[in-house]
């Protein structure tokens, strides 16, 4: 989407970034696999944390085969992925393509043709003329290589039974015992798949089921079978991680808070849930976005985000916005859902690579506004989307990162950056990569302390730039996290006792504004002025490194 404002400075430093920066050498580090769980935290075979940033690669529509083989050569969406700054690719399959031998020995060619896609087929031709004959299981495999060659990670997904669209909560295909959803059958599919990968190391998890659903789907059947699900996969294939789905389409893991899995192994166990702006019931439509902020984090804490308190690690595995910019729910909830993975340090999802669909819900050429790629595949769909979600792409803390103590940075979900101090000046600040962030600390009284000084930050009046300073005993000093969201950063002013919050200039110049949009007004817009205080020991980029830019008085 296009942000109200793009800072000068932001535009500057995304031009000069020198290709091997921290930031991307922190995204796309090799793990050592297999892969597996220490408390909360995924972390590779040296014990070291690994951030699965993925996105999510559609491959169990009708036509039973990834999406995009006749817009670009495989190789070349690999290489995207990696470009993107993603390390891992959720891939979707449908269970049919592995228990219905008829379905999985057809050639891609015939797939397609079947559907009436012979414009596909002949694009496949000219992209990705070895595939267009393999079986669609090789066909996958094929894929999975791919992926494998470029150094992706991939997690598996069982999307649906059988090859279509998902998901409905009326299309059979929701929960066990449905009519396209036979628990023995599923069991199989899922032990055939494990078991095909076993030998493949950047195969890294499998995700059992995704959104379980529809009028049948109770608890005691779920514990039931993603219990013997996941066993089913840990006997086949003991190196992957096992990925456990909620209810209610991925949206309800609240009942783990009660009663836990019982499995003959937990250092593999990784839960999931789904996020979107449309989950939250259409509060982003017409509610305050504080106020809804606010209420839908709570609400996904009870759903599941208490499982990170209690040790055991969370993949927000599909979350996504409308990239075209024009969806003004998906705007809001985007800087909301920013800051939460932020601040949580989410594994994550997105949804989707796919800019394009060979046919869904018979729509041929389907332009998906949710996908990172445009629907030729060539290009990002939006560039402030991507920058935006750069520094989430690697870890802020985790076990085996740094040496590093523990210190606070702080990250602006409008922008996807955070605030360094200005490179021409002494006492000014500016938006920043979070790689280059100083190392900050909110004090218990609220300081907001430039670590290792006796510098501050302090506030000014309205408009006015903030700046660091040693007078830290003023009320201007003191930075109170306020409204619903927990993101307007406030300070009281010493004159006239008014309170100001941070926001950004056109230039990315930290300034003082009135706060705005703290309650009722749901026509506000408060992102620039959201700033997220969140703990990180990622190792970081001297100051003397920070590129040396005009100065922007």
């Amino acid at each position: 989407m296009k942000i109200p404002m793009r800072p000068l400075l932001y535009l500057l430093l995304l031009s000069f970034l020198p290709s091997n920066s921290l930031q991307a050498r922190l995204a796309t580090s090799s793990p050592s696999l297999p892969l597996s769980t220490s408390s909360r935290w995924i972390v590779d075979g040296n014990g070291r944390r690994v951030k699965l940033a993925c996105v999510n690669w559609a491959a169990h529509l009708e036509a039973a085969a990834a999406e995009g083989l006749g817009k670009q050569p495989l190789d070349t969406i690999s290489r995207r992925v990696v470009a993107l700054g993603f390390n891992c690719v959720r891939l979707t399959w449908p269970l049919y393509l592995l228990t219905n031998a008829s379905l999985g020995s057809l050639p891609l060619r015939a797939s397609l043709a079947g559907l009436g896609l012979l414009e596909s087929a002949a694009a496949v031709a000219v992209n990705n003329p070895a595939l267009l004959d393999l079986p669609l299981l090789q066909a996958f495999q094929a894929v999975v290589s791919n992926l494998a060659s470029n150094n992706i990670m991939v997690i598996l997904d069982n999307q649906i039974s059988k090859p279509g669209w998902c998901c409905s909560k009326f299309d059979e295909n929701g929960f066990f015992g449905d009519k396209y959803f036979d628990p023995d059958e599923w069991l199989r599919g899922l032990t055939m798949m494990a078991t095909m990968f076993n030998s493949s190391a950047n195969v890294v998890g499998m995700s059992l089921r995704n959104e379980l659903r529809g009028p049948k789907q109770n608890i005691s059947l779920w514990y039931r079978y993603m219990q013997i699900g996941a066993e089913a996969v840990h006997a086949a294939n003991p190196d992957l991680l096992i990925i456990l789905s909620g209810l209610d389409y991925d949206k309800d893991l609240s009942f783990l808070s009660e009663k836990q899995v019982k499995l003959t192994f937990t250092d593999k166990v990784v839960f999931e849930l789904h996020w979107y702006g449309f989950s939250d019931g259409g509060d982003w439509e017409n509610g305050n976005p504080n106020e809804v902020c606010g209420s839908v984090v709570d609400n996904m804490t009870k759903n599941g985000g208490f499982l990170l308190e209690q040790g055991w690690p969370l993949f927000l595995s599909e979350f996504g916005v409308d990239q075209s910019g024009r969806n003004m729910a998906d705007n809001r909830f985007l800087s909301c859902f920013l800051s939460v993975a932020a601040e949580l340090d989410l594994d994550w999802a997105l949804w989707a690579l796919q800019g394009s669909y060979y046919i869904r819900e018979g729509q041929l050429g389907y332009d998906e506004t949710y996908g990172v790629l445009g629907w030729d595949w060539c290009k990002a769909r939006n560039s402030s989307f991507v920058n935006r979600i750069a520094a989430l792409q690697a870890p802020f803390q985790g076990p085996g990162l740094s040496n590093n103590s523990p210190y606070d940075i702080i990250f602006h979900p409008l922008t996807g950056l955070c605030v360094v101090k200005k490179s021409s000046s002494k006492n000014l600040l500016e938006l920043g990569l979070c790689a280059n962030s100083e190392a900050w600390n909110y004090t218990a009284e609220q300081n907001v302390m430039l670590e290792g000084t006796k510098y501050c930050m302090l506030a000014k009046g309205a408009g006015r730039r903030a700046r660091l300073g040693t007078g830290c005993g003023g009320s201007n000093s003191i930075w109170e996290l306020i409204s619903d969201s927990r993101m307007h950063v406030s300070s009281k002013l010493p004159k006239n006792g008014s309170t100001v919050c941070l926001d950004i200039s056109q230039d990315g110049t930290i300034i003082t504004n009135l706060c705005k949009c703290l309650s009722q007004d749901g026509t506000c817009n408060p992102d620039s002025q959201w700033f997220k205080i969140i703990r990180s020991t990622r190792e970081r980029e001297s100051q003397t490194t920070h590129l040396k830019l005009p100065s922007q008085a």
